[in-house]
């Protein structure tokens, strides 16, 4: 963890760099640091997934309305602060990647984020971590 998906409407698959969102959104993961500059984030566990809804419907279906949604997962333990940090700069990733988007046609991003405080199952079983946590 964590893990960061986006699920947008179909029509942005042909008009945005969905991958290259995802990139960056992950880079823009990477680089938060919490208060005393220690990383938020590790390495192996950062991930962000990214899917086109199957059906949808937005709005009144009046328009070429489009919408994206980002949800983040992270595990407990950081403050509010660190929080408050990651969704801001996750937030502006979103906009600046899709402000052409936005500037041609309405298009809504809600972001949220989700702290696991009361796992009853986390099982875990990779072979990324131990690429990142070898010793400099």
């Amino acid at each position: 963890m964590p893990h960061l998906v986006l699920l947008y409407t179909p029509d942005l698959e042909r008009d945005a760099d969905i991958p290259g969102l995802c990139r960056a959104l992950a880079d823009c993961m990477l680089e938060q640091r919490d208060d005393t500059g220690k990383t938020v984030f590790p390495v192996g566990g950062t991930r962000v997934l990214a899917y086109p809804a199957a059906h949808c419907a937005v709005a009144d279906g009046s328009g070429n309305f489009g919408f994206l949604y980002a949800n983040l997962r992270m595990g407990s333990g950081r403050s509010k602060s660190v929080h408050n940090s990651v969704g801001d700069s996750l937030l502006q990733v979103l906009k600046s990647r899709l402000d052409e988007l936005l500037q041609e046609r309405p298009i809504g991003i809600t972001l949220q984020i989700d702290e696991s405080t009361q796992q009853v199952f986390d099982a875990k079983h990779s072979t990324l971590h131990p690429l990142f946590n070898r010793p400099a």
